[in-house]
């Protein structure tokens, strides 16, 4: 049971950092227009954003998210209309994104590899009236749209912040040499910098956002159904900013007065960990984003942040380990690295040390969610060493680990992480009945994952309930098979499912990506039986070349359990 919920004082701030505060005030700001308008103000002539050799400044910014916004309310987009950006990160995205709250609209961030399937059920269920989208993804688009509310189209290019003779050739490679601009037609779509120069014509009227206005429906990945919006007021997010603010202080205090924070934002701006701790605390703080348009090409990913003194670098851990693993990475000068927050999924031991012993800055694990904007647990800032646990709960959040009926559990004992905090979204949007599934009566959010929280209020995270094994009737969590298998040498990624067992109900089964192709299933499993007791050992090992990802780099055990459950159904057909 957690203190605050035994009526004390919770356990956990006695462990927080000198200077980080037990609860935050956000009630000085009523929006988040308010929020980076001041940060406008502080701040204008520094850069804000970097992308592909571009530099974007906070007066720059403001220019050009005063012309979106006046642009999208001279089309009758009225406070509150959904407007949707599918775009991944460019300078258009910032610009998109507070151009459409400062006309009082509603961000919905699309993720712009959906299938249109997908991209249908997303502008449908919000009911977006208009949509930011990068030509490359029309395509998809156009094959939807008819079906939706979506009325106005602004196609971006990667080349329209570029310069008008570097805009223009690098259009011309990625549609004609590179050819990855499938043919679309959306008639009557305006383009980014036609829409700039009509809206920069008109001044934007004021709008009252308020605090309990919606200002992100985020839809979660629909792992278990469909995807659902997450309802995050203005509120919510400024809450998050500033409780990450708080929370960072300690590690980026060593920075010269005048020195400018760089933030690498290698996660897309469409994800709610990327949106908060980079793009929006980073212009809290007056800092530079760095934006990563794709973080997959890691030759280029190298090459664009060796060009910068980073500070901090969140990233999730497969990409910390495929940066360990590149041949170039051995040149990146990391002395001024101050915060590498990982999250997004579970960070490995051997992930862990191999990063601290290159750079000398710990992996600083921290947890949350959509649904809590997200961040709710982080390991202190000013850690030195990596601590296996997801951390504390931050300022103003508390967290209890509750059984399946909904009581309170001992420190030490295994039960669902729940969650309550100015964070916590209002809702989903349009599905109460959802809503009622996942919040508790007195305000905690169940987050789906399993947790253990030890005396001081560390809390370390088991697995998703979802993913469980159960191997003769005991546990098995997906996570430590994952991170004892990853300590292999011989392995670069791994996963862990359960697999139908005639004896034992389900077996553990491992997917794993050799770093050493010479690798065998024998010399593997000689090394697990020394690590792992007899259930938890995989029954089989598959190798493969790569393992299914999310655009975030989470690797999907769904994808692995459905192909195994087709080979089943195969099998057993033949």
């Amino acid at each position: 049971m957690s203190a605050t919920a035994a009526g004390h004082a919770p356990t956990w701030i006695s462990q927080y950092p000198s200077g980080v505060p037990a609860t935050i005030d956000a009630s000085g700001y009523r929006s988040c227009v308010q929020l980076m308008d001041e940060a406008i103000a502080h701040y204008s002539a520094r850069p804000a954003f970097y992308c592909m050799g571009r530099y974007l400044s906070y007066a720059q910014l403001d220019v050009q998210a005063r012309a979106t916004a006046a642009w999208l309310q001279e089309r009758g987009l009225a406070p509150g209309t959904r407007v949707a950006i599918m775009m991944p990160n460019l300078l258009q995205y910032p610009v998109a994104l507070l151009g459409i709250l400062r006309a009082g609209c509603v961000v919905v961030n699309v993720n712009p590899l959906y299938t249109p399937r997908e991209l249908e059920h997303q502008l449908k269920d919000s009911g977006a009236e208009a949509i930011f989208v990068l030509e490359n993804f029309a395509y998809t688009l156009e094959q939807v749209i008819e079906r939706t509310r979506v009325r106005h189209v602004v196609v971006a290019s990667i080349g329209d912040q570029l310069g008008a003779v570097k805009g223009a050739i690098t259009n011309f490679v990625v549609r004609n040499v590179k050819k990855m601009v499938p043919a679309w037609e959306l008639p009557n779509c305006t383009r980014f910098n036609a829409m700039l120069a009509e809206g920069g014509h008109a001044i934007p009227k004021p709008t009252s956002i308020g605090p309990e206005d919606v200002a992100f429906l985020q839809y979660t990945g629909g792992t278990t159904g469909v995807s659902k919006g997450a309802t995050l007021l203005h509120r919510n997010i400024i809450a998050n900013v500033l409780q990450s603010e708080a929370w960072m202080q300690p590690a980026l205090a060593g920075l010269a007065a005048d020195e400018q924070s760089t933030v690498v934002c290698a996660l897309p701006l469409y994800h709610i960990f990327a949106l908060t701790v980079c793009c929006l605390l980073g212009m809290k703080t007056g800092g530079l984003n760095v934006l990563i348009t794709n973080p997959r090409d890691i030759p280029g990913f190298i090459k664009e942040i060796s060009k910068f003194r980073v500070n901090m670098l969140p990233a999730v851990n497969t990409l910390y380990n495929a940066l360990l693993n590149h041949p170039d990475f051995a040149s990146l000068d990391w002395s001024g690295l101050r915060v590498a927050n990982g999250g997004g999924m579970a960070v490995q031991k051997a992930v862990a040390d191999r990063w601290y012993a290159a750079t000398g800055c710990p992996i600083i694990e921290g947890y949350g969610l959509s649904e809590t904007s997200p961040s709710a647990t982080c390991n202190p800032s000013n850690a030195t060493e990596y601590s296996g646990t997801i951390g504390l709960p931050l300022p103003s959040t508390e967290i209890v680990i509750r059984d399946d009926e909904g009581r309170d559990v001992p420190n030490g004992e295994p039960g669902e992480i729940c969650i309550r905090g100015p964070q916590v979204m209002a809702g989903y949007w349009n599905r109460p009945d959802e809503t009622a599934k996942v919040m508790y009566p007195d305000g905690f959010f169940k987050s789906g994952d399993v947790g253990i929280m030890d005396e001081r209020g560390y809390t370390r995270i088991v697995d998703r309930k979802k993913d469980m094994i159960l191997v003769s009737g005991f546990n098995v969590y997906p996570n430590e098979i994952e991170a004892v298998v990853a300590m292999h040498p011989g392995v670069l990624e791994c996963a862990a499912i359960g697999v139908p067992d005639e004896h034992s109900g389900e077996a553990v089964k491992i997917f794993v990506v050799r770093k050493d192709p010479s690798l065998t299933e024998a010399q593997l499993q000689e090394f697990l039986r020394d690590q792992l007791t007899g259930y938890k050992r995989p029954r089989s090992i598959e190798f493969r070349e790569d393992l299914p990802k999310t655009n975030v780099g989470k690797i999907l055990r769904r994808e692995l359990r459905d192909s195994e459950i087709k080979k089943g159904a195969e099998k057993a057909a033949a």
